[in-house]
């Protein structure tokens, strides 16, 4: 029967007789467990950082109306000739109009679906900026700004102003930052739109936009939805997109498919409108999970070369406690509740060192113009990664232990004190 009070009282003497090299078996862990923490946590929030800027502002499901050629032509309704063949020349589309027929109806069925967190307008119109002899071209988007809120962080890209004020304000623009800049616009300031058509309207700017990309901050800028209907003079039903929330994005393709076939209008699901992102995503995750796995590997050997002399430096020790009575098995657990007892307590000051590093890392100064609402570094403090470390810390220095102890159970006393 295992004494096991006995067996920790002397792998507590052994371990504090020699306390040079428990510490450093114990640092050995602590640095390996510690650094897998910083790293994981490091790359997987700069990975998370990534997804978001697309993810966050990317609706699940966008919805429109693409002016295409028709795949049905005049031609092909005439059926007289059946022996010949068809030729036709310049394919034009159909006379139709942008907006979504009978969106209202369909947002409303939408957001009664389960599935759907919100569906929400958008209404793109062409225009021109003027300030002064300054003429810009650009876009202005028609939003329900508290649900693009509720369901797409917008307000985090509003560096000046508050979106709010676009929903207070009559006339009120959230202008693109881009275009803030070349007009020498700011907050308070006003800004001549003008369409297509030629009309001219005064909007007051409440708020700068900037997305971090400048493709998008140097044209685009946002209004009410009931501010750009009145700027093109269209009724409160012309919508020319609807933006789908769905609460689980793996439905956004399926959801996509049944709104094209049921609606016949081009839906536009997330995996297909950012397909080479999703590609450099999974690499960098495969990148991440094997830099961290293989610096787990290599803690592990180093926790094992450790402990492994750490026990053939005691053979002496093997020796007396056999020669006074102990089994070849109570000196195995012996060694390996050394090793347990070093494994819990160095991953226990690996997950302490690797926490506090990432809290620094958390809030190091992080600012770029790209990324302006982005204050610190991102640092992902996902509990899995703590438990894989002190998983590992226990597993492994229970591996370490075990293996070179199963040769001191079969080792002879005898031989030891006659070669001393």
């Amino acid at each position: 029967m295992i004494n096991c009070k006995v067996i920790l009282s002397i792998s507590k003497t052994h371990l504090l007789s020699r306390i040079k090299q428990t510490a450093i078996a114990a640092l050995g862990v602590t640095f390996g467990i510690g650094t897998f923490i910083i790293l994981v946590s490091f790359m997987t929030g700069l990975n998370g950082l990534l997804d978001g800027l697309i993810l966050n502002r990317t609706p699940h499901v966008h919805i429109y109306n693409e002016i295409k050629p028709s795949a049905t032509q005049p031609i092909d309704l005439y059926t007289k000739i059946t022996d010949g063949f068809k030729v036709v020349q310049s394919v034009k589309p159909k006379f139709t109009q942008a907006k979504i027929h009978n969106a209202l109806p369909l947002m409303s069925q939408l957001n009664a679906n389960p599935d759907v967190k919100g569906a929400i307008p958008q209404l793109r119109a062409q225009i021109f900026y003027i300030s002064g002899s300054i003429e810009l071209g650009g876009n202005l988007v028609g939003i329900d700004v508290l649900e693009e809120v509720r369901l797409f962080n917008f307000g985090q890209y509003v560096v000046k102003g508050t979106p709010q004020a676009l929903n207070n304000i009559e006339n009120g623009i959230l202008i693109g930052s881009g275009v803030a800049d070349k007009m020498s616009l700011d907050v308070g300031n006003t800004v001549q739109v003008s369409t297509v058509g030629g009309a001219i309207f005064p909007l007051k700017i409440v708020g700068i936009y900037q997305s971090g990309l400048a493709d998008i901050d140097n044209i685009q800028s946002f209004a009410s939805l009931k501010t750009v209907q009145r700027i093109l003079g269209e009724p409160q039903n012309y919508i020319t997109d609807i933006n789908v929330k769905l609460f689980d994005i793996e439905q956004a393709v399926p959801m996509a498919q049944f709104i094209e076939k049921q609606f016949k209008l081009t839906a536009i699901d997330i995996k297909t409108a950012n397909a080479q992102f999703e590609t450099g995503t999974s690499i960098r995750n495969l990148i991440t999970y094997a830099v961290s796995i293989t610096l787990l590997i290599v803690a592990g050997f180093g926790i094992y070369n450790i402990l492994n002399m750490l026990i053939y430096e005691k053979m002496n020790d093997i020796a007396i406690l056999k020669a006074t009575g102990f089994s070849g098995r109570d000196v195995k657990y012996v060694f390996i509740s050394q090793a347990i007892l070093i494994g819990l307590i160095g991953g226990i000051l690996g997950l302490m060192i690797g926490f506090g590093m990432s809290v620094v890392i958390d809030n190091l100064p992080f600012e770029t113009d790209a990324l302006p609402t982005i204050k610190t570094y991102p640092v992902n403090f996902n509990p899995w990664y703590y438990v894989i470390g002190i998983t590992f810390a226990m597993v492994s220095t229970f591996l370490a232990g075990y293996l070179p102890s199963r040769k001191a159970q079969k080792i002879d006393p005898v031989e030891i004190i006659r070669g001393q």
